[in-house]
């Protein structure tokens, strides 16, 4: 089954710490492996004003305070932009789905820095990813559960809320969740 454009939420008794009440974007998933993004956990004291300053990206609006997010613990130096589909890139621009679409090039930094970036987006420092075979175990294991991805929970909901948004768009309550795991 392939999962890729769904989101991943985190049960209560994640092992992990990085990965505790995450919901991860899945940009990819195949008997390969697969590849997300968190998509609700905010670098803290890092903007994106922060990023052009960096990358030395002069910005139309001095006002660019949007948060840069944790996409995962592989390689933190990489930038990803998960952002709205009508927005296309010249150089690197992979869609995901009808509502999602994945940019790593920085010609789409430059353009929100000119306000002719994409009309919804998260901008995210590394990615989570998974060996062949190795997802589809820790779901077994009740370590996901699986939802579909809105543009809603992704881009206008607050991190804050997202794993409950989350969890309710699949008809669970978040306070009925325990960490303990049960197989029939």
């Amino acid at each position: 089954m392939d999962l890729t454009g769904q989101l991943l939420i985190a049960m209560p008794g994640m092992s992990d710490p990085r990965f505790a009440h995450s919901v991860v974007f899945l940009c990819a998933h195949s008997s390969d492996g697969a590849m997300g993004l968190i998509v609700n956990k905010a670098i803290d004291g890092v903007n994106l004003s922060d990023l052009f300053d960096q990358l030395s990206i002069e910005p139309k609006s001095p006002d660019a305070t949007s948060t840069l997010h944790f996409g995962g613990p592989v390689e933190t130096g990489r930038g990803f932009v998960l952002h709205s589909p009508e927005y296309k890139s010249d150089l690197s621009n992979l869609q995901v789905g009808a509502t999602f679409a994945l940019t790593t090039t920085q010609d789409i930094l430059d353009d929100m820095a000119q306000d002719l970036g994409p009309h919804k987006a998260l901008t995210l420092l590394g990615y989570s990813g998974w060996g062949p075979g190795q997802l589809e175990n820790e779901i077994g294991d009740n370590g996901w559960l699986v939802a579909d991805a809105t543009d809603q929970i992704v881009f206008d909901t607050s991190n804050s809320d997202k794993w409950a948004e989350a969890l309710k768009s699949i008809g669970v309550d978040p306070l009925t969740l325990s960490s303990a795991a049960g197989h029939a």
